[in-house]
């Protein structure tokens, strides 16, 4: 989020929307970012809204679903960390952003962009593979899109993109029942909620080997965990 933020090019931006804005731990970045600026967050789960609520409460948030967010603005900062991963259609989303910006505004995202890293392709083989292959072959996991998908998506609409993709290495305690652990929080959600307990704990298992496997744990008994993530900040 830090690094997201930092690349935003108008720091005297004084409209700003966090999209899908959970519990405001972004919204807590983007405000000190911008302390002049009146901050909304949006997010469509009514927990996060009052957690966020809690925790700034000078803050605005707002209770609605970011693909039908409607408010026209002009903003001069949209914003999203982490959240367009399980969103379809970018295509026509992202564009639509664009034009609720004021001139030179900018729409500023970040996503995970690891679909192709062991962790994750572990999770699709053993859901095909498995006694639950019929009840995983419905589970949609949302389109993902490369660097060149995004600037020339953008671009046409837009007087500068900027996009790179950095990979984190975070320090995972626990060895691979860490890195468990870190994905049943996210992407292997999608798959659990479908199984019972006891078909869950079977696939955890064989989970779990695979990603010992794909990343050893280090001498002190953590995994340096490589995460990719799509940026782009594209300024109208």
């Amino acid at each position: 989020m830090r690094d997201l933020v930092a690349a935003i090019p108008n720091r005297d931006a004084r409209t700003l929307i966090d999209l899908g804005c959970g519990p405001g731990n972004s919204t807590e970045v983007l405000a000190a970012a911008f302390p002049a600026a009146t901050v909304i967050g949006i997010d469509n789960s009514s927990d996060m809204i009052a957690a966020a609520r809690k925790r700034l409460p000078s803050v605005r948030f707002e209770l609605a679903d970011i693909t039908t967010w409607s408010d026209e603005g002009p903003f001069d900062v949209i914003l999203s960390n982490a959240v367009f991963q399980w969103v379809e259609d970018h295509a026509t989303l992202f564009p639509r952003f664009v034009t609720r910006l004021s001139a030179g505004g900018s729409l500023a995202i970040q996503m995970p962009d690891n679909a192709d890293v062991p962790a994750q392709r572990a999770m699709r083989e053993i859901a095909a593979e498995g006694a639950w292959a019929g009840k995983l072959a419905n589970v949609a996991r949302p389109a993902r899109h490369d660097v060149l998908f995004y600037y020339d998506l953008l671009k046409p609409l837009c007087a500068r993109v900027d996009i790179w993709r950095t990979t984190y290495h975070h320090v995972i305690a626990g060895g691979g029942a860490g890195v468990v652990e870190w994905f049943k929080g996210s992407a292997l959600r999608p798959y659990l909620t479908v199984l019972d307990e006891a078909e869950q704990k079977a696939f955890l298992a064989r989970y779990l080997k695979d990603v010992e496997q794909a990343y050893p744990a280090r001498s002190d008994g953590t995994v340096l965990l490589p995460f990719p993530r799509l940026f782009f900040v594209a300024t109208r």
